[in-house]
């Protein structure tokens, strides 16, 4: 027996000990663990007997990690491309685990976006069966006419209600639904006088957009009578209405286009996030099921969603109008589409600007139905509420613009 075979080397730990005493009976020096269990619990313990262990402890414990170690585990650990393994293997799990999560959100979200456009759908098919039907008018003949003739409005705000106030408590513009709906019956009978007056026969009616208000910033949802379906579903209804009785005058040609306050963007969201989420559309749809079975009237769809229109032989491109320079636009555009534009109509900026670019051509701003509301008076800029007709010609191109002050 030599003694110092059982002395505890320098950086030697508990583990690394025991395993190099087997390693000693595995040579053949020592017989078994039972002759050198006493060494080995002397230089572990000193004179603290209570901790002595019999050799079964350290005979079945060794043999736990020989047996691991026989089967090659410690030689694969301490392989450099094994834990390039383990951490590639661990990077996939991670992928894996954010892969399903993102995917359990993803189909949160399309749960939440189908409830809410299931909500929309049955609502609006609630509103339109529980309406009774429009009055068809009887139909009326078109007649050869060298011009044409072009109602333009847009931005009605539909739903706000407020009134400003200027230096002396006169009021400089107040708005509500009820508002609203008279300015439109006084662009009726302003447009009904023009259709005699003019012996007008057809009509294109353009609607530049924003028919609501949404929810764009906090100061809007004080303003808001409805919410923004059931603000829709009244719109619409009231629209159709409007435009049914105009049929009973003229030939109505229906265009329309989206605004940026219809979309359906959450406060906060920056614009252009769900251009294909607007309202707009349900406006469109209510208004052709409407007034589907008049026929006086023709809703006319554009792939692109502006307006484009051939009046008179009068080449006219409708946008909402959240550009910055319209003549930059409409050069633009014709560039676009390879079809020269010769009048670019728009709405947005609420209030009424023409400009002349060319020979029969111009870009031409209309006014808002809202008027001036705190926002614009903000900016320091003010308008009537109004509407325009435009008259065109083949050879003259536009030669009248009527401004159809609401106020």
């Amino acid at each position: 027996m030599i003694i110092t075979d059982f002395t505890k080397l320098e950086n030697e730990n508990y583990h690394s000990y025991i395993w190099r005493m087997d390693s000693l009976i595995k040579s053949g020096k020592y017989k078994n663990w039972t002759e050198i269990t006493p060494f080995v619990n002397k230089e572990l313990f000193k004179d603290d007997d209570t901790q002595y262990r019999d050799e079964s402890a350290y005979r079945k414990a060794v043999k736990y990690a020989r047996d691991f170690y026989e089967a090659g585990v410690f030689n694969r650990f301490g392989d450099e491309e094994y834990f390039k393994e383990l951490q590639l293997q661990k990077r996939e799990l991670e992928k894996a685990k954010v892969k399903l999560q993102t995917e359990k959100l993803e189909y949160s979200r399309w749960l939440r976006e189908e409830a809410r456009d299931e909500l929309i759908t049955e609502k609006i098919c609630d509103a339109i069966t529980s309406l009774s039907p429009v009055n068809i008018p009887d139909y009326i003949k078109p007649k050869h006419n060298s011009r044409g003739f072009v109602l333009v409005y847009g931005d009605e705000h539909f739903g706000v209600e407020y009134e400003l106030k200027g230096l002396f408590g006169d009021i400089i513009n107040s708005y509500s639904p009820e508002i609203f709906k008279r300015r439109m019956w006084h662009l009726l009978n302003q447009t009904i006088e023009i259709i005699q007056k003019e012996n007008i026969d057809t009509l294109h009616v353009f609607n530049m957009g924003d028919f609501n208000d949404g929810i764009l910033r906090v100061s809007q949802l004080m303003k808001l009578r409805y919410g923004v379906v059931d603000g829709t579903i009244e719109y619409a209804n009231f629209i159709s209405n409007w435009l049914n009785e105009l049929t009973k005058y003229v030939r109505v040609k229906y265009q329309s286009v989206n605004g940026n306050h219809s979309e359906l963007r959450m406060i906060g969201q920056p614009k252009n996030t769900f251009t294909e989420d607007n309202m707009g559309k349900i406006v469109s749809e209510f208004v052709k099921t409407r007034l589907k079975n008049n026929p006086n009237f023709s809703y006319i769809e554009n792939p692109t969603g502006f307006i484009y229109a051939q009046v008179a032989c009068n080449t006219i491109l409708g946008i909402h109008g959240e550009v910055k320079n319209m003549k930059i636009a409409i050069d633009d555009f014709s560039r676009i589409y390879n079809v020269p534009i010769q009048y670019l109509l728009a709405g947005h900026l609420h209030h009424n600007k023409t400009e002349e670019i060319g020979i029969n051509s111009e870009v031409i701003n209309v006014g808002s139905i809202i008027g001036v509301d705190d926002y614009s008076l903000s900016l320091r800029k003010t308008a009537n509420a109004s509407a325009k007709l435009l008259v065109f010609e083949q050879t003259n191109g536009k030669i009248c613009e009527y401004i159809l002050k609401l106020n």
